[in-house]
């Protein structure tokens, strides 16, 4: 890895309280992953502020969580990507974060990611929700490829003596579109945190002031989460 792509770890999910904090200053894959439409802006900020209903995990995510590492090392063995920890935030706006499951930088500076899941349910194509995290996490490391890899298993035990892969191209379109989303979202965001209609157009250089206003949003949804 690069010295310019670890200069953009902000956090390590190894250390979780530090993890979150950096994680609800900005927008990551998991927020992005229900932007389908302008209806779900509110929902999303909803989410990210505490105002809706907290899911505190489960059986499920219990057992993603403890199969991870496992999954992870055969993807290092299979594949080369190495397992990560580390949240990272994009090189132009640094409120796009992401935490992917893999990351390997090639010679010629190729960035391919993994992105690990675990399901009880046998897939015929990679749900939506997902690619949304794989594209976002794409933009934010700046990265050509995923591999997206799931294990599927039946109440708790692995079905298959591998997990399933399979790559997923940069899509930038998708991309785009998520980017847009994502901005509506900060707008959101900002309007309920300070009551104020974001600046536009927003400056090439943030004026003083700005900056104030930005910092108080980003230290609210520190508070909220």
């Amino acid at each position: 890895m690069t010295p310019e792509l670890e200069a953009r770890i902000i956090a390590d999910s190894r250390d979780r309280v530090a993890w979150l904090r950096a994680r609800a200053r900005g927008i990551t894959a998991t927020d992005v992953a229900g932007l389908t439409s302008a209806g779900s802006i509110a929902r999303a900020a909803d989410a990210k502020l505490g105002a809706g209903p907290r899911f505190g995990g489960n059986a499920y995510t219990d057992h993603g969580r403890r199969r991870e590492p496992e999954i992870a090392a055969w993807v290092a063995a299979t594949h080369g990507i190495l397992p990560s920890s580390a949240l990272f935030c994009a090189e132009v706006e640094k409120r796009h974060l992401a935490t992917p499951d893999g990351i390997v930088q090639e010679a010629d500076g190729r960035v391919l990611l993994a992105e690990i899941k675990t399901t009880n349910k046998s897939w015929r194509s990679i749900p939506r929700t997902y690619l949304r995290q794989v594209w976002w996490q794409q933009h934010v490391l700046g990265a050509e490829r995923t591999l997206f890899v799931w294990e599927e298993h039946d109440d708790f035990q692995p079905i298959h003596d591998e997990p399933k892969s399979v790559w997923i191209d940069r899509d930038d379109r998708e991309i785009g579109q998520l980017v847009g989303l994502a901005t509506r979202l900060i707008d959101e965001l900002y309007h309920r945190t300070t009551g104020q209609t974001p600046p536009r157009p927003a400056p090439a250089a943030p004026s003083s002031r700005d900056a104030l206003r930005e910092r108080d949003m980003f230290r609210a949804l520190a508070l909220a989460e």
